[in-house]
């Protein structure tokens, strides 16, 4: 069997910087619900399938934002995971760091999108803050991190063993990998240990157009996503990471679910459900870390299926 580890961003955005305090209950209830003429299709539509088909999702929240907006909302969407059964684990946009009601830094002004952008005891400052707030909010003890935005270095990881998370899922091929520092020469596909944390990479594929993708629910199609798995299990993985974000089933107005990602999502966990017997949907607590020494090549998927992904995401683009 294949651990796969089905995992969901968390995140309030109000849709730029200007006068956030007023934006901010509509934004959430948009992010968070994602309310359409046709129900829920935020987190409760994604609970919802999950359930359907017996899976665990791995729920990375972002908590920064309720150092502008309180706690409350923060433990609402806590809350919201933990009723339903699923993991809860820590995700951080350090783009929050300067709309803090209270200073989390000293000297910090402006914006720094990455936590990359950090100094490794500034990084330690956050993710312990991180931590403390998603424990204040009712969650469990934090395990696992995903930088936002997949921007990540080296001392990120460190920063995890000073605060004693043993798990990190920041590193994506497609985007900062390489350039992370965690190993500048190689491309990681399969969890390694570094720093004194395991890292267990997104899930990159070659779908023939020479650049890595990542196994996102909004960015493969759902053909693509079970090749993938099969083609991973035949070659002996030991994990497959995929992403999704909490407004993903809506459309990029967010007023209307977005049918053919909602479709995807669907299929992929009736597929995960139907194979079972090979594919172990799970969460980072009580993992026992795998680490490979030797890294493969990423997977690959034929170019007729990224033909019609293309064609898919042409329609998509048509009705947003």
């Amino acid at each position: 069997m294949m651990d796969v580890f089905l995992t969901v961003d968390v995140e309030v955005w109000c849709d730029g910087w200007d006068d956030i305090d007023a934006k901010f209950p509509a934004a959430f209830q948009r992010y968070i619900y994602g309310p359409t003429s046709r129900g829920n299709y935020g987190l409760p539509h994604q609970f919802h399938q999950l359930q359907e088909h017996g899976l665990k999702g791995v729920f990375f929240v972002e908590p920064l934002f309720s150092t502008r907006f309180g706690l409350e909302p923060l433990a609402e969407i806590v809350g919201l995971v933990r009723e339903r059964g699923h993991e809860i684990q820590l995700h951080l946009h350090t783009e929050w760091v300067d709309e803090s009601s209270e200073p989390l830094l000293d000297n910090i002004t402006g914006k720094k999108q990455f936590l990359r952008y950090f100094s490794l005891q500034e990084q330690i400052i956050l993710i312990c803050a991180g931590a403390k707030l998603i424990e204040l909010a009712g969650g469990q003890d934090v395990s696992a991190f995903r930088a936002g935005g997949f921007g990540f270095n080296r001392d990120t990881l460190r920063a995890l063993a000073a605060n004693r998370i043993a798990f990190d899922s920041s590193y994506n091929a497609s985007m900062f990998g390489l350039d992370s520092g965690v190993y500048p020469d190689v491309t990681l596909v399969e969890p390694i240990e570094c720093e004194g944390v395991y890292e267990y990479p997104m899930t990159v594929f070659d779908g023939g157009t020479r650049s890595l993708r990542h196994a996102q629910v909004t960015a493969c199609s759902y053909r693509e996503m079970e090749g993938l798995l099969w083609q991973a299990l035949e070659a002996g993985r030991k994990a497959f990471v995929i992403l999704s974000h909490n407004f993903e089933l809506l459309n990029s107005s967010m007023n209307r679910p977005d049918d053919i990602v909602v479709a995807r999502f669907r299929k992929l966990c009736s597929f995960l459900d139907r194979h079972r017997d090979c594919f172990h949907v799970r969460g980072f607590h009580g993992l026992t870390p795998a680490s490979t020494f030797s890294q493969p090549a990423p997977l690959t998927s034929p170019i007729w299926k990224t033909g019609l992904r293309m064609l898919e995401q042409g329609i998509r683009r048509r009705y947003r």
